[in-house]
């Protein structure tokens, strides 16, 4: 699994150019719908390589822009280790591939940028926790939703054998010739902990936390610590981490069965998302009850502000698109009936722009969208609508 950072984000929606192409596909992990998963992405490549000819372009340039996608159809090792989802952006000379968690619906946008709509549920603010799983013997870190957990491979010493050998090989060697064994059931034996273990413990922790805040940018995702009662504290007094939850799962990660790890993590997170996206929502609600002009739900008014800064949070719904393209030369939005490949989805763009400009975004099924418009915006000051 691929873990998707702000800055890869920001990445995706600086890329601009006419054939920007986003796929997004369920995958599967396991089982016989797991040998469907390159079929559905296959026929959405030919989805995509037809309307790409029908607009003009040479068949060998929609040869090259596809190439890097053809290609994952035959890498079988590809295919065995997936997420719950897939997400493919292909331009010229630029490509990237996504294996994510989170159950995307079948999806083929061209346009002059990518979509990056269904992606948002996956940044911190709208649902992504991270679980590590303390061990002595192979430390391990997922990644979850609400409804998914995958675990991400780790760059870094996952034990406190292989962390110990790599930090100081002769003072490793005079430890497994000494008394102490790093084994968790030699040091952990009734709980008793001497101190030499606790240094030992604390050092091996020292290089995990180092390890994981150089793989995770985004250090305001939740991270709940799993394990054993006696080693949870340890890890709080090496762990340099953001935004490292107060609680957490108490018990041994080895043996736990992943469901019942990630239930039990997603009661400790939920409160957090929900109350962030409630204050949200009441403050909209508040704001349009004032008539003030720091809320609007209208189209034009919410696009044009989240070009200019001007966008705080700003509420899109996901299963729903809207076409035509923001004219920057006279400041208008143009809306079409039907998708053009030279135009987008307008809260799409709204999304990106608020991104960009360091605003808050929720991107929620329809039904969870405050008030009666196509979205709901709160701006940082009153702008005028058109």
């Amino acid at each position: 699994m691929d873990i998707l950072n702000p800055a890869d984000l920001k990445s995706l929606i600086a890329q601009q150019g006419k054939w920007s192409i986003s796929l997004y596909i369920p995958t599967h992990r396991v089982g016989r719908e797991q040998q469907q998963d390159p079929i559905r992405l296959k026929n959405l490549l030919a989805e995509a390589e037809t309307k790409l000819l029908a607009t003009g372009l040479r068949r060998p340039e929609v040869e090259k822009l596809m190439s890097p996608a053809e290609r994952l159809l035959w890498n079988d090792n590809f295919w065995r280790h997936q997420s719950d989802g897939l997400a493919v952006f292909l331009s010229n000379d630029f490509s990237v591939i996504y294996r994510l968690p989170a159950e995307f619906e079948e999806l083929l946008i061209i346009a002059n940028s990518f979509h990056i709509k269904p992606l948002l549920p996956l940044l911190g603010r709208a649902g992504t926790f991270y679980i590590l799983a303390l061990s002595m013997n192979n430390v391990r870190l997922f990644q979850a939703t609400p409804d998914t957990i995958s675990e991400i491979a780790l760059n870094f010493p996952t034990s406190m054998d292989e962390a110990l050998w790599m930090d100081e090989p002769e003072r490793y060697l005079n430890l497994h010739s000494g008394s102490v064994s790093t084994s968790e059931a030699g040091i952990f034996h009734g709980h008793g902990i001497d101190e030499d273990a606790k240094k030992n413990i604390l050092r091996f922790f020292h290089s995990v936390n180092e390890g994981l805040n150089a793989l995770i940018e985004d250090k305001t995702v939740p991270l709940i610590l799993a394990g054993v009662d006696y080693l949870l504290p340890i890890y709080r007094g090496a762990s340099t981490y953001k935004n490292l939850l107060k609680d957490g799962i108490l018990g041994n990660p080895d043996r736990e069965n992943l469901s019942e790890m990630h239930e039990q993590a997603w009661s400790i997170v939920r409160p957090i998302f929900e109350e962030s996206q409630k204050k949200a929502f009441e403050k909209y609600e508040q704001l349009v009850g004032q008539q003030s002009a720091q809320a609007t739900n209208d189209l034009s008014t919410a696009v044009k502000a989240a070009k200019f800064g001007q966008v705080e949070t700003l509420f899109v719904p996901l299963d729903v698109h809207i076409w035509g393209r923001y004219d920057e030369a006279n400041n208008k939005v143009i809306l079409d009936s039907q998708f053009r490949p030279d135009n987008e989805d307008l809260l799409d763009f709204a999304a990106a722009e608020t991104i960009l400009n360091s605003g808050q975004v929720f991107a929620v099924p329809s039904e969870q969208l405050p008030g009666d418009g196509d979205l709901a915006a709160i701006l940082r000051y009153p702008v005028q609508p058109p």
